[in-house]
Protein backbone atom coordinates (compact mmCIF):
# COMPACT_ATOMS: atom_id res chain seq x y z
CA UNK A 1 0.00 0.00 0.00
CA UNK A 2 1.51 3.38 -1.10
CA UNK A 3 2.81 5.72 1.78
CA UNK A 4 1.07 9.50 2.01
CA UNK A 5 4.79 10.38 0.79
CA UNK A 6 4.37 8.30 -2.28
CA UNK A 7 1.16 9.26 -3.45
CA UNK A 8 2.04 13.49 -2.92
CA UNK A 9 5.15 12.51 -5.13
CA UNK A 10 3.13 10.90 -7.21
CA UNK A 11 0.90 14.30 -7.54
CA UNK A 12 3.47 16.09 -8.33
CA UNK A 13 5.03 13.93 -11.50
CA UNK A 14 1.43 14.18 -12.42
CA UNK A 15 0.95 17.72 -12.18
CA UNK A 16 4.79 18.08 -14.02
CA UNK A 17 4.11 16.41 -16.84
CA UNK A 18 0.37 17.96 -17.55
CA UNK A 19 2.08 21.28 -17.46
CA UNK A 20 4.71 20.04 -19.90
CA UNK A 21 2.20 18.89 -22.12
CA UNK A 22 0.48 21.71 -22.16
CA UNK A 23 3.07 23.87 -22.97
CA UNK A 24 3.79 21.37 -25.80
CA UNK A 25 0.53 21.99 -26.97
CA UNK A 26 0.71 25.70 -27.28
CA UNK A 27 4.14 25.53 -28.81
CA UNK A 28 3.50 22.76 -31.40
CA UNK A 29 -0.36 22.26 -31.04
CA UNK A 30 0.03 18.61 -30.75
CA UNK A 31 0.18 16.54 -27.13
CA UNK A 32 3.16 15.13 -26.15
CA UNK A 33 3.88 11.12 -25.74
CA UNK A 34 5.19 9.55 -22.34
CA UNK A 35 4.33 6.40 -20.91
CA UNK A 36 3.88 7.95 -17.75
CA UNK A 37 1.08 9.87 -18.85
CA UNK A 38 -2.86 8.99 -19.36
CA UNK A 39 -1.98 8.51 -22.88
CA UNK A 40 -0.05 5.89 -23.00
CA UNK A 41 -3.21 3.60 -24.27
CA UNK A 42 -2.54 5.45 -27.68
CA UNK A 43 -1.77 2.98 -30.30
CA UNK A 44 1.62 2.34 -30.50
CA UNK A 45 2.09 2.15 -34.26
CA UNK A 46 1.13 5.96 -33.93
CA UNK A 47 3.76 8.73 -35.05
CA UNK A 48 4.63 11.67 -33.66
CA UNK A 49 3.55 14.86 -35.82
CA UNK A 50 6.16 16.41 -37.86
CA UNK A 51 7.51 19.51 -37.05
CA UNK A 52 7.63 22.52 -38.90
CA UNK A 53 11.51 24.38 -39.75
CA UNK A 54 9.16 27.70 -37.84
CA UNK A 55 8.82 25.10 -35.07
CA UNK A 56 12.16 23.81 -34.84
CA UNK A 57 13.88 27.86 -35.28
CA UNK A 58 13.44 28.45 -31.46
CA UNK A 59 14.33 24.69 -30.53
CA UNK A 60 17.85 25.48 -32.26
CA UNK A 61 17.99 29.10 -30.41
CA UNK A 62 17.39 27.30 -27.20
CA UNK A 63 20.15 25.25 -27.40
CA UNK A 64 22.61 27.88 -29.45
CA UNK A 65 23.26 25.93 -32.59
CA UNK A 66 23.58 28.54 -34.90
CA UNK A 67 24.92 26.53 -37.58
CA UNK A 68 22.63 23.77 -37.13
CA UNK A 69 19.52 26.30 -37.59
CA UNK A 70 21.62 27.20 -40.96
CA UNK A 71 22.52 23.86 -42.78
CA UNK A 72 19.52 21.50 -41.39
CA UNK A 73 17.41 22.27 -44.02
CA UNK A 74 19.69 20.98 -47.01
CA UNK A 75 20.84 18.26 -44.92
CA UNK A 76 17.48 17.27 -44.44
CA UNK A 77 16.39 17.22 -47.76
CA UNK A 78 19.82 15.78 -48.83
CA UNK A 79 19.21 12.61 -46.42
CA UNK A 80 16.09 12.02 -47.98
CA UNK A 81 17.18 11.27 -51.34
CA UNK A 82 20.49 9.41 -50.93
CA UNK A 83 18.33 7.48 -47.71
CA UNK A 84 20.24 7.98 -44.44
CA UNK A 85 19.84 6.82 -42.08
CA UNK A 86 18.82 8.48 -38.63
CA UNK A 87 22.17 7.91 -37.20
CA UNK A 88 23.83 8.87 -40.18
CA UNK A 89 22.19 12.31 -40.28
CA UNK A 90 22.39 13.00 -36.74
CA UNK A 91 26.27 11.53 -36.77
CA UNK A 92 26.57 14.47 -39.66
CA UNK A 93 24.59 17.06 -38.43
CA UNK A 94 26.46 17.13 -35.34
CA UNK A 95 29.61 17.11 -36.97
CA UNK A 96 29.20 20.21 -38.89
CA UNK A 97 28.11 22.07 -35.65
CA UNK A 98 31.41 21.03 -33.91
CA UNK A 99 33.54 21.77 -37.10
CA UNK A 100 32.30 25.26 -37.41
CA UNK A 101 32.56 25.89 -33.60
CA UNK A 102 36.17 24.57 -33.98
CA UNK A 103 36.47 27.02 -36.83
CA UNK A 104 35.08 30.32 -35.42
CA UNK A 105 36.96 29.85 -31.98
CA UNK A 106 40.30 29.61 -34.30
CA UNK A 107 39.31 32.98 -35.47
CA UNK A 108 37.91 34.50 -32.62
CA UNK A 109 41.60 33.34 -30.57
CA UNK A 110 43.60 34.58 -33.43
CA UNK A 111 41.98 38.04 -33.60
CA UNK A 112 42.75 38.38 -29.89
CA UNK A 113 46.25 37.13 -30.21
CA UNK A 114 46.77 40.61 -31.66
CA UNK A 115 49.48 39.37 -34.18
CA UNK A 116 51.10 41.82 -36.27
CA UNK A 117 50.84 39.43 -39.24
CA UNK A 118 49.97 35.97 -39.88
CA UNK A 119 52.67 33.29 -40.79
CA UNK A 120 52.29 29.77 -40.34
CA UNK A 121 55.19 26.79 -39.55
CA UNK A 122 55.09 25.45 -43.16
CA UNK A 123 55.50 28.86 -44.49
CA UNK A 124 59.26 29.41 -42.47
CA UNK A 125 62.17 28.65 -44.86
CA UNK A 126 63.92 26.74 -42.41
CA UNK A 127 66.64 26.43 -45.79
CA UNK A 128 68.34 29.76 -44.52
CA UNK A 129 69.19 28.48 -41.32
CA UNK A 130 72.59 26.79 -40.62
CA UNK A 131 71.27 24.46 -37.61
CA UNK A 132 67.58 25.06 -36.74
CA UNK A 133 65.61 22.02 -38.51
CA UNK A 134 61.67 22.11 -37.89
CA UNK A 135 61.95 18.60 -35.95
CA UNK A 136 64.04 20.90 -33.35
CA UNK A 137 61.08 22.55 -32.39
CA UNK A 138 58.61 19.57 -31.89
CA UNK A 139 58.73 20.56 -28.48
CA UNK A 140 56.71 23.99 -29.16
CA UNK A 141 54.41 23.01 -31.75
CA UNK A 142 52.50 20.58 -29.37
CA UNK A 143 50.09 21.06 -26.07
CA UNK A 144 53.31 20.06 -24.28
CA UNK A 145 54.86 23.59 -24.86
CA UNK A 146 52.08 24.97 -23.09
CA UNK A 147 50.63 22.57 -20.33
CA UNK A 148 54.55 21.99 -19.66
CA UNK A 149 55.11 26.05 -19.27
CA UNK A 150 58.09 25.96 -21.79
CA UNK A 151 59.40 29.13 -22.78
CA UNK A 152 61.41 30.20 -25.95
CA UNK A 153 63.87 32.93 -26.89
CA UNK A 154 64.55 33.81 -30.76
CA UNK A 155 67.76 35.53 -31.04
CA UNK A 156 69.23 36.82 -33.76
CA UNK A 157 69.76 40.24 -36.76
CA UNK A 158 66.86 41.94 -38.17
CA UNK A 159 65.26 40.21 -40.72
CA UNK A 160 65.90 36.41 -39.82
CA UNK A 161 62.72 34.91 -39.19
CA UNK A 162 62.33 35.88 -35.35
CA UNK A 163 58.98 37.10 -35.27
CA UNK A 164 57.62 35.29 -38.24
CA UNK A 165 58.49 31.52 -36.17
CA UNK A 166 57.00 32.68 -32.88
CA UNK A 167 53.88 33.88 -34.81
CA UNK A 168 53.81 30.43 -36.01
CA UNK A 169 54.28 28.90 -32.39
CA UNK A 170 51.55 31.21 -31.19
CA UNK A 171 49.07 29.86 -34.01
CA UNK A 172 49.80 26.92 -33.80
CA UNK A 173 49.10 27.07 -29.55
CA UNK A 174 45.74 28.45 -31.01
CA UNK A 175 45.08 25.36 -33.28
CA UNK A 176 45.92 23.31 -29.93
CA UNK A 177 42.99 25.02 -27.91
CA UNK A 178 44.84 27.54 -26.18
CA UNK A 179 44.80 31.46 -26.14
CA UNK A 180 48.08 33.11 -27.01
CA UNK A 181 48.57 37.46 -26.93
CA UNK A 182 51.13 38.97 -29.10
CA UNK A 183 52.61 42.44 -28.06
CA UNK A 184 56.21 44.38 -28.45
CA UNK A 185 57.99 45.08 -25.57
CA UNK A 186 58.06 48.56 -25.64
CA UNK A 187 54.23 48.74 -25.92
CA UNK A 188 53.98 46.29 -22.45
CA UNK A 189 56.82 48.57 -20.58
CA UNK A 190 54.97 51.33 -21.86
CA UNK A 191 51.24 50.13 -20.54
CA UNK A 192 52.41 48.56 -17.57
CA UNK A 193 54.66 51.91 -16.55
CA UNK A 194 51.62 54.08 -16.82
CA UNK A 195 49.62 51.56 -15.05
CA UNK A 196 52.07 51.52 -12.11
CA UNK A 197 51.90 55.12 -12.07
CA UNK A 198 48.31 55.52 -11.66
CA UNK A 199 48.37 52.76 -8.93
CA UNK A 200 46.76 50.06 -11.61
CA UNK A 201 49.71 47.93 -12.27
CA UNK A 202 47.85 44.85 -10.70
CA UNK A 203 44.82 45.37 -12.67
CA UNK A 204 47.02 45.89 -16.18
CA UNK A 205 49.24 42.80 -15.09
CA UNK A 206 46.45 40.31 -16.09
CA UNK A 207 47.00 41.30 -19.91
CA UNK A 208 50.25 40.11 -19.75
CA UNK A 209 49.40 37.18 -17.34
CA UNK A 210 46.32 35.87 -18.23
CA UNK A 211 46.50 34.52 -21.61
CA UNK A 212 48.16 30.54 -22.11
CA UNK A 213 50.85 32.42 -23.67
CA UNK A 214 52.84 35.47 -23.77
CA UNK A 215 54.71 36.49 -26.88
CA UNK A 216 56.75 39.65 -26.47
CA UNK A 217 58.17 40.98 -29.68
CA UNK A 218 61.31 43.09 -30.40
CA UNK A 219 62.91 43.27 -26.66
CA UNK A 220 66.10 45.12 -27.63
CA UNK A 221 64.95 47.32 -30.84
CA UNK A 222 63.87 50.26 -28.80
CA UNK A 223 64.82 52.41 -25.78
CA UNK A 224 62.91 52.02 -22.12
CA UNK A 225 62.25 53.86 -19.71
CA UNK A 226 64.02 53.72 -16.13
CA UNK A 227 61.53 50.81 -14.86
CA UNK A 228 61.41 48.70 -17.85
CA UNK A 229 63.27 45.80 -15.66
CA UNK A 230 60.83 46.10 -13.30
CA UNK A 231 57.41 46.03 -15.05
CA UNK A 232 58.88 43.15 -17.24
CA UNK A 233 60.42 41.32 -14.28
CA UNK A 234 56.28 41.28 -12.61
CA UNK A 235 55.43 39.94 -15.83
CA UNK A 236 57.98 37.36 -15.77
CA UNK A 237 57.80 36.54 -12.48
CA UNK A 238 54.34 35.67 -12.32
CA UNK A 239 54.00 33.18 -15.56
CA UNK A 240 56.96 31.17 -14.36
CA UNK A 241 55.78 30.27 -11.06
CA UNK A 242 52.14 29.04 -12.93
CA UNK A 243 54.23 28.14 -15.39
CA UNK A 244 52.63 29.91 -18.35
CA UNK A 245 55.27 29.67 -21.33
CA UNK A 246 56.49 33.12 -22.94
CA UNK A 247 58.18 33.64 -26.46
CA UNK A 248 60.72 36.42 -27.00
CA UNK A 249 62.45 37.50 -29.81
CA UNK A 250 65.31 39.69 -29.88
CA UNK A 251 68.42 41.75 -31.92
CA UNK A 252 70.37 41.63 -28.38
CA UNK A 253 72.72 39.08 -26.79
CA UNK A 254 71.75 37.85 -23.42
CA UNK A 255 74.73 39.87 -22.16
CA UNK A 256 73.30 42.89 -23.21
CA UNK A 257 69.97 42.25 -21.92
CA UNK A 258 70.90 44.26 -18.60
CA UNK A 259 71.93 47.40 -20.59
CA UNK A 260 68.63 47.28 -22.52
CA UNK A 261 66.24 47.19 -19.05
CA UNK A 262 69.19 49.41 -17.12
CA UNK A 263 68.97 46.99 -14.67
CA UNK A 264 71.71 44.22 -14.64
CA UNK A 265 70.38 42.13 -11.40
CA UNK A 266 66.80 42.22 -13.01
CA UNK A 267 67.62 41.75 -16.28
CA UNK A 268 69.42 38.14 -15.13
CA UNK A 269 66.38 36.93 -12.52
CA UNK A 270 64.09 37.42 -16.05
CA UNK A 271 66.48 35.52 -17.74
CA UNK A 272 67.14 32.50 -15.10
CA UNK A 273 63.17 31.84 -15.31
CA UNK A 274 62.82 32.48 -18.66
CA UNK A 275 65.16 29.87 -19.67
CA UNK A 276 64.44 27.59 -16.52
CA UNK A 277 62.19 25.60 -18.55
CA UNK A 278 62.99 27.32 -22.03
CA UNK A 279 65.59 27.55 -24.42
CA UNK A 280 67.71 30.06 -26.26
CA UNK A 281 67.23 29.38 -30.57
CA UNK A 282 69.89 31.52 -32.68
CA UNK A 283 68.83 32.22 -36.00
CA UNK A 284 71.52 32.87 -38.84
CA UNK A 285 71.67 32.98 -42.50
CA UNK A 286 70.83 35.94 -44.63
CA UNK A 287 67.74 38.28 -44.14
CA UNK A 288 64.76 37.60 -45.90
CA UNK A 289 63.47 40.67 -46.62
CA UNK A 290 67.03 42.06 -48.48
CA UNK A 291 68.05 38.04 -49.68
CA UNK A 292 66.87 38.97 -53.29
CA UNK A 293 69.43 41.75 -53.32
CA UNK A 294 72.46 38.87 -52.30
CA UNK A 295 73.96 41.90 -49.79
CA UNK A 296 76.13 38.99 -48.26
CA UNK A 297 77.58 38.45 -51.35
CA UNK A 298 78.12 41.94 -53.42
CA UNK A 299 79.62 44.30 -50.51
CA UNK A 300 82.55 44.36 -49.81
CA UNK A 301 83.79 43.58 -46.27
CA UNK A 302 84.82 48.10 -45.76
CA UNK A 303 81.74 49.00 -46.77
CA UNK A 304 79.63 46.57 -44.54
CA UNK A 305 81.64 48.00 -41.45
CA UNK A 306 81.12 51.64 -42.32
CA UNK A 307 77.43 51.05 -42.72
CA UNK A 308 76.99 49.40 -39.73
CA UNK A 309 79.67 51.42 -37.76
CA UNK A 310 77.71 55.11 -39.25
CA UNK A 311 80.65 55.87 -40.54
CA UNK A 312 79.69 57.96 -44.29
CA UNK A 313 79.74 55.69 -47.23
CA UNK A 314 80.54 57.52 -50.56
CA UNK A 315 77.41 58.38 -52.82
CA UNK A 316 79.26 56.83 -55.78
CA UNK A 317 81.88 54.14 -55.26
CA UNK A 318 85.45 54.06 -56.70
CA UNK A 319 85.19 52.69 -60.06
CA UNK A 320 86.99 49.57 -60.60
CA UNK A 321 90.04 48.13 -62.31
CA UNK A 322 88.01 47.59 -65.76
CA UNK A 323 86.74 50.76 -66.05
CA UNK A 324 90.10 53.10 -65.23
CA UNK A 325 91.58 52.61 -68.69
CA UNK A 326 88.07 53.84 -70.33
CA UNK A 327 87.79 56.63 -67.88
CA UNK A 328 91.46 57.61 -68.57
CA UNK A 329 91.05 57.43 -72.45
CA UNK A 330 87.90 59.39 -72.25
CA UNK A 331 89.52 61.63 -70.01
CA UNK A 332 92.31 61.95 -72.39
CA UNK A 333 90.00 62.91 -75.36
CA UNK A 334 88.22 65.67 -73.70
CA UNK A 335 91.97 67.27 -72.53
CA UNK A 336 93.01 67.12 -76.17
CA UNK A 337 89.62 68.95 -77.83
Amino acid sequence: MATKQEETASSRREARLQRAERRQIADHGAPMTNKNTSHHNSEPNSKMPPLSVGQLEPLFRRLNLAHTRRIYQDLADRAEKENWSYRDFLALLLAEEVAHRKQTRLQRFTRKAHFPFFKTIDEFDFSLQSTLRQSLLGSYLGPDFVTEGRSLILYGKAGRGKTHLAVAIGYRAIQNGFETFCTTAAELVEDLSNASKKGRLQESLLTYTRPHVLLVDEVGYLTYGPDAANVLFHVVNDRHLRKRPMIFTTNKPLSEWGKVLHDEDLAAAILDRILERGRLIHLDGPSGRTRHLNLEEVLPAAAERARISGIRVPEFPEPTTAYVPKQACLLKITRER
